[in-house]
């Protein structure tokens, strides 16, 4: 069965299977909003990755790989920065639009491409992109809305996550399948963080229709875009790579708008306009410094922000 569909995915263009991973991650973080209500949204980020841990290990089996004592310390502080990535995120998107909230997490990644760009052109790019996240949002927010202060506080910190989980995802990445390590990870960092979250996850584990949406989340947010981005990274160049991914803030628009009814402000719609300029100049300079950001961008969307 399994088998039947991989083949079938296979013929799927790399660029649609892409955008199917991006509009897959971010229509399970918008049907995580529908539950902030009843449950805490950093509890339902940690039942998210620990549940996406779980069937990961279940599918790829790592124990067959042999890891060693040290493999698993760093897919432990791995997995620890992209939970709490993901409990971050799901704070800021209590407070802010889906849109806005993933727009403002980029400045992670788009800090590390300044400090290791060199040249002016991508600097130029980080400066484009960097416009692009100020006016999706800054300008384009309420900022005397009650929810605006802590949602930029918790997408700050889901920005400073997403960078050190760059970093940590480098380390490891050239060691071993970085589906391997993120589910090693996420399952570690669930496991870790269980005393502190299982309390706050009591009305999703006692509910079987709000664990039903967890589980969706899960399986949306993590399953689909690691399984769609790791059969489309065999036949796609890192440039077009870049290209897509960072169309994310574009794709996280769209699901807040059919899922949650956010209507885009002008200022969100020039935002994404400038990020994708910025990319599109990055995508250009077939520097060594652009197939580090693509073998980042790779790992990141593996790991399901």
């Amino acid at each position: 069965m399994l088998s039947h569909l991989r083949a079938l995915l296979s013929r799927v263009p790399a660029p649609i299977l892409i955008v199917g991973a991006a509009l897959s991650a971010y229509s399970g973080a918008a049907f995580a909003v529908l539950i902030f209500g009843a449950v805490q949204p950093g509890a339902v980020a940690w039942m998210r990755v620990f549940i996406a841990g779980i069937i990961l290990c279940a599918w790829r089996r790592p124990w067959h790989v042999g890891l060693s004592a040290k493999d698993f310390v760093e897919s432990a502080c791995f997995g620890l920065a992209l939970i709490t990535m993901n409990i971050t995120f799901f704070e800021s998107i209590a407070y802010l639009p889906l849109g806005p909230a993933v727009s403002m997490e980029f400045i992670g990644p788009v800090a590390v491409a300044v400090i290791r760009g060199r040249g002016w052109l991508p600097r130029l790019a980080a400066f484009l992109a960097l416009a692009g996240v100020v006016a999706i949002g800054g300008l384009g927010l309420d900022t005397n809305d009650p929810g605006f202060i802590p949602g930029l506080k918790w997408a700050g910190l889901s920005a400073v996550a997403w960078a050190v989980y760059i970093l940590l995802g480098q380390r490891v990445a050239s060691k071993r399948s970085g589906i391997t390590n993120v589910a090693v990870g996420c399952a570690l960092s669930g496991l870790i963080l269980s005393p502190f979250m299982a309390q706050p996850a009591l009305p999703a584990l006692t509910q079987p229709w709000l664990l039903g949406i967890v589980v969706l989340v899960a399986v949306l947010s993590t399953i689909i875009p690691c399984s769609f981005e790791a059969l489309a990274m065999h036949r796609i160049s890192a440039a077009d790579f870049s290209l897509f991914t960072a169309l994310s803030p574009a794709s996280s628009l769209l699901m807040g708008v059919i899922i949650l009814w956010q209507i885009p402000t002008l200022w969100q719609i020039l935002g994404l306009v400038l990020i994708s300029v910025a990319v599109g100049i990055a995508s250009k300079e077939s520097s060594k410094e652009d197939e580090i950001l693509a073998k980042e961008v790779r790992e990141l969307v593996e790991g399901g922000s």
